[in-house]
C-alpha cells in the first residue's frame, strides 16, 4: 500500500513502476538516476523506493509484478486524442484570427493554411516593416498550460526575431477566453538537448510556469494587443489574467 509513504518516495515508486512497464530494473535505475526529467529527486530516493518496492514484494528480480502494475495506468495515444487535439489548435488559430480582425490590424495573414513549413501559424502587424510571426498553442485546459513544439516550429524560434508562441484558452463557442504570450528564453532554455549526433528530439511537451507568461501579445516594447483593453479572470495561475470576452 502506498499511503504511508511521503510525496517524494510515492513518486518514486511511482516512476519505477511507470519504467518497469517497459525495461528492467538496471535500464530503469540509469534512467532514473541520470535523466534530466527525474532530477528532481535523488538517486538515494530512488534507492529507497526501490528497496521498498522489494520489501512489499510489489518488484522481484528486475522486474515488477502484474498487481504493482495494474496500479499505474498505462496511457496510450489514440488517434482520437490526436483529433481531438487537432480540433481545438484549429479553433485557437481561428479565434485568434477574429481577434486580431477585431483590433483592425491591416496586416494579418494565416499562413498555416498555406503550408507548414513557416515554422509559425499567423503573420500579423500593424506595418508590414515589423510583422509579427506567431506560433498558436491551443488549450481548453484553464488550470494548467502544457504546449507541445516541434523541432522545425524550435529552429524557427532560434533563428527569427520576430516569432514568439501565443497561448490561447478556447471556450466551448470557439472564442478565445485568454491569450498570454510564452516568453521566448524561456522556451529556449526548456526545450531538450541533443545529446549525441545519432539522434535528436523531434517534439517536445512543456508545461509552462506563470513566472513565463505575459498577458496579450507582445515581443519587447512591441504589442500587438494592448494589456489594459483586456478584462481580467483567473487563468494558469494568474491571480488575475488576462481574458478575452466575446472574442
Amino acid at each position: 500500500m502506498l499511503f504511508p509513504l511521503t510525496n517524494s518516495m510515492r513518486r518514486a515508486v511511482l516512476r519505477w513502476l511507470s519504467l518497469l512497464r517497459v525495461c528492467g530494473v538496471p535500464r530503469a535505475q540509469v534512467l532514473l538516476t541520470h535523466h534530466p526529467r527525474y532530477a528532481d529527486l535523488t538517486p538515494m530516493q530512488y534507492a529507497e523506493a526501490l528497496a521498498w518496492l522489494r520489501r512489499v514484494g510489489m518488484v522481484t528480480g528486475n522486474t515488477a509484478s502484474e498487481a504493482a502494475l495494474s496500479a499505474v495506468p498505462l496511457v496510450k495515444r489514440s488517434e482520437g486524442d490526436e483529433e481531438e487535439r487537432r480540433k481545438v489548435g484549429e479553433a485557437g488559430e481561428r479565434a485568434l484570427l477574429r481577434l486580431l480582425g477585431g483590433h483592425r490590424l491591416p496586416h494579418v495573414r494565416h499562413v498555416a493554411a498555406e503550408s507548414d513549413a513557416y515554422g509559425y501559424d499567423i503573420e500579423a502587424a500593424w506595418s508590414h516593416a515589423r510583422p509579427f510571426h506567431l506560433e498558436v498553442k491551443s488549450t481548453t485546459d484553464p488550470t494548467r498550460l502544457v504546449v507541445h513544439l516541434t523541432r522545425h516550429e524550435c529552429d524557427v524560434m532560434m533563428a527569427d526575431r520576430d516569432w514568439c508562441l501565443a497561448a490561447v484558452l478556447v471556450g466551448v463557442e470557439g472564442e478565445a477566453l485568454s491569450v498570454v504570450t510564452v516568453d521566448t528564453r524561456w522556451l529556449m532554455s526548456a526545450v531538450p538537448a541533443d545529446r549525441a549526433k545519432e539522434g535528436r528530439w523531434e517534439s517536445a511537451r512543456l508545461l509552462v510556469p506563470v513566472s513565463a507568461m505575459s498577458p496579450g501579445l507582445s515581443i519587447g516594447a512591441r504589442a500587438l494587443l494592448r494589456r489594459e483593453q483586456l478584462p481580467n479572470r483567473p487563468v494558469w495561475g494568474f491571480a488575475g489574467s488576462t481574458a478575452l470576452l466575446d472574442a
